[in-house]
């Protein structure tokens, strides 16, 4: 079996799809590993690197001739995967909801692809969650973008010139991202509160030392999504939790928003009327800014002005931190494909039935066969 690792093309990807580590367990397995030249250079991985850890390397040309496997970050141009051996399977970030064409030209490719960020949150595939993985490190980094564009210090500080008081950070939305947020600011000495839609976090805020900022006795509440997404909520839980959130967010410096519910536009967390009720000064980090932003005003992967408050649109950071975010790209797409490699075959078996080969199968035999596509 051969797997071909192909270098991102998408503006603005820095992660690869394999790191030397995984590259030695793929060889391990009795894989063949072809690594696209340069595919690690923007993760600070050499080439010699990949060499070293037994694969070879070449042009995409090279890498996809025969190749029965194609690792990527982003979802590729499929006009760019000739050359893979017939029913190869393409495994990564496919961005299916978003990108239904490339989807149509996989399956016209006759290729099996298969997109991990549909991964089902089920226990056995923990650890092939590439959302959980990106979003861990999206949470820490949204937190030390927003100190560095805060003007001010983050933890209390008692000098002979006087006392700092500690910057007050609020995180709506606890999920991976969020609970990673609350820790990062509390280790760096933000006063943290949270909220969310769903119950079942107030008592994993609490157990980060921060406070937990929720809507009580209010009827209608559909917040606990399957898979442990977030839901919609009912009008009157909206309205609450509007009113809750205007009274507390004018008293914060810092706002993390991190609320996504598959499928849909990003929910809107904060209006313009509850910036401008913000210290000229503050910054909010919108990390659903790809989605359409929890903030009205928000730009992707732009700093706007409002009311002078500084909202930051932050569409993708686990990029910006590229070694980190292609290990755990990488571990999460390996673990994935050895826990079906039958070692007779020298392949991954991917039963249908299966949970998991179900939930992430976009296409198989020239078809789209994915449920949620089908219409």
């Amino acid at each position: 079996m051969k797997i071909a690792v192909l270098k991102e093309m998408a503006p603005g990807e820095s992660r690869c799809a394999a790191i030397p580590e995984t590259v030695k367990k793929f060889v391990g397995l009795g894989a063949d590993v072809a690594v696209e030249s340069g595919a690690g250079a923007s993760a600070s991985i050499s080439d010699d690197e990949f060499a070293a850890a037994g694969a070879s390397l070449g042009s995409r040309a090279d890498i996809l001739n025969g190749a029965g496997i194609i690792l990527c970050v982003a979802g590729p141009d499929p006009s760019g995967l000739a050359g893979g051996a017939p029913g190869a399977l393409l495994i990564g970030a496919l961005d299916p909801a978003g990108r239904s064409e490339a989807v149509q030209g996989y399956a016209g490719a006759g290729l099996d692809a298969f997109a991990m960020e549909w991964m089902p949150r089920i226990t056995r595939a923990q650890s092939m969650d590439i959302l959980s993985s990106q979003s861990n490190l999206a949470g820490y980094k949204a937190v030390v973008d927003a100190a560095a564009a805060y003007g001010r210090a983050f933890p209390m500080m008692m000098t002979a010139a006087g006392t700092v008081s500690p910057a007050k950070v609020f995180v709506m939305g606890v999920g991976v991202a969020g609970l990673q947020a609350i820790a990062t600011a509390r280790r760096m000495g933000a006063q943290v509160s949270a909220t969310d839609v769903r119950s079942a976090t107030k008592e994993q805020i609490q157990s980060l030392g921060a406070k937990a900022i929720f809507v009580e006795n209010v009827a209608g509440i559909e917040g606990e999504g399957q898979g442990g997404y977030a839901g919609e909520m009912s009008d009157e839980y909206k309205k609450a939790q509007a009113e809750l959130v205007s009274s507390h967010i004018a008293k914060q410096d810092i706002v993390i928003t991190t609320a996504l519910i598959p499928g849909r536009p990003a929910p809107r967390l904060v209006s313009d009327a509850q910036l401008a009720t913000m210290r000229p000064g503050s910054v909010i980090i919108d990390l659903a800014a790809g989605a359409g932003g929890n903030v009205e005003g928000c730009r992707a992967d732009q700093l706007t002005e409002i009311h002078g408050v500084k909202v930051i649109g932050a569409s993708n950071l686990a990029r910006s931190l590229p070694a980190d975010s292609s290990a755990l790209f990488a571990r999460n797409l390996f673990n994935f494909l050895s826990a079906f490699w039958d070692k007779d075959a020298g392949a991954p078996v991917l039963p249908d039935e299966d949970e998991i080969v179900r939930g992430i199968c976009l296409t198989h035999g020239g078809k789209i066969v994915h449920e949620r596509l089908a219409s």
